[in-house]
């Protein structure tokens, strides 16, 4: 199936003005969130656009003055959060790499190298430390040893999904999603942050009840808050306050799991990234580039396999439905039999042609 490109115009659309409002919520009305987590749903949305909207509003999004404490209280949307916050980093270093690769000619397997690299860096040193690292002690080099292994487990799993999704797209019928100059890249990108989102969800649920990330959080100055406790006032006397049971700014969380229990996780999530790219490969050429398959639209039905190579897709593929057209005359009628011309001589020695 072809997606016309107003189609995906339209969810650029959608994506553009959800983001505008999440970011107005958040910044403008201040949502009484951590500053951190309120860029986290900035690109969250942007990735991923009315979707993003949607979690943000179910999970985030005080209903009601002085709500927004036991409103993010259910461990699911704790998940979320967590969620979240490895999302908004890693897609963004994926989806630069994927572009930057994409420019540079290198095959998709060597792009996923690149890309799977690049959207952990970034996501452990720029999301995770940099950003994190007040609310875990204010040292940066304590705040990489303390995320590294969470952002990790999140990464390989948000992985195992966004891969093989930009794989069987990209590398599938309609090669144009190869290209970073095309909408349809990043219309790909788009749904594959939404997956990589899905199978990213379960290990950051399981992270934030075993007290290895943080999830949704409250912050808000100390007058505003619904209840004043003053034997609280000077745990807390920093002028915000923490969501209730999910870690304290500048403390380091105390991990409640053993060592086979994240062992048996951590081997569960290399297996899942792993068979992200390995199952797709199977299907598709990872070797080629996207100047190998110089953006390509295959026909319907037309078998490929994991050595086709770049030439013969290019030989064998469709006309591009955004390079041609037809317009039939206002006296134009399908359907009509057409006179039979013979030329050539006659009977069964001649040739026929209507």
């Amino acid at each position: 199936m072809i997606v016309p490109d107003s189609i995906l115009y339209g969810w650029f659309a959608l994506a553009a003005l959800s983001t505008a409002y999440v970011a107005w919520d958040n910044f403008v009305r201040k949502n009484p969130e951590e500053t951190v987590m309120k860029w986290g749903w900035f690109f969250i949305t942007l990735y991923m656009g009315p979707v993003g909207l949607a979690l943000y509003v179910l999970t985030d999004k005080e209903p009601f003055p002085g709500t927004h404490e036991e409103f993010i209280r259910p461990l699911w949307e704790q998940g979320v959060g967590s969620t979240v916050h490895c999302i908004a980093g890693d897609p963004t270093g994926i989806i630069a790499a994927a572009a930057i690769t994409a420019l540079l000619g290198l095959p998709m397997r060597i792009d996923f190298v690149v890309e799977y690299a690049a959207g952990f860096a970034f996501g452990l040193f720029i999301f995770q430390s940099l950003f994190m690292k007040d609310m875990l002690g204010g040292s940066y080099v304590g705040a990489v040893r303390n995320t590294f292994v969470p952002e990790w487990l999140s990464m390989n799993m948000m992985a195992a999904g966004m891969f093989p999704t930009m794989a069987l797209l990209m590398m599938g019928r309609d090669m144009r999603a190869m290209e970073p100059t095309e909408p349809l890249f990043w219309a790909v990108m788009s749904l594959g942050v939404i997956i990589g989102f899905t199978t990213a969800y379960p290990v950051n649920v399981w992270m934030v009840a075993r007290k290895m990330k943080h999830g949704l959080m409250t912050s808000r100055p100390w007058d505003d808050r619904p209840e004043r406790d003053p034997e609280d006032r000077s745990e807390h006397a920093h002028g915000s306050q923490p969501a209730a049971g999910h870690g304290s700014p500048g403390h380091r969380m105390r991990w409640d799991v053993t060592r086979p229990q994240l062992s048996a996780v951590a081997l569960l999530t290399v297996l899942a990234a792993l068979l992200g790219v390995i199952l797709p490969a199977q299907k598709v050429n990872l070797a080629l580039s996207a100047d190998d398959v110089g953006g390509a639209i295959m026909p319907p039905g037309m078998v490929m396999a994991r050595d086709t190579p770049g030439e013969a897709m290019r030989d064998m593929s469709a006309i591009d439905p955004d390079e041609s057209s037809y317009t039939a005359a206002v006296s134009a009628r399908g359907g009509q039999p057409l006179d039979r011309k013979w030329s050539g001589g006659s009977g069964c020695s001649g040739s026929r042609r209507a």
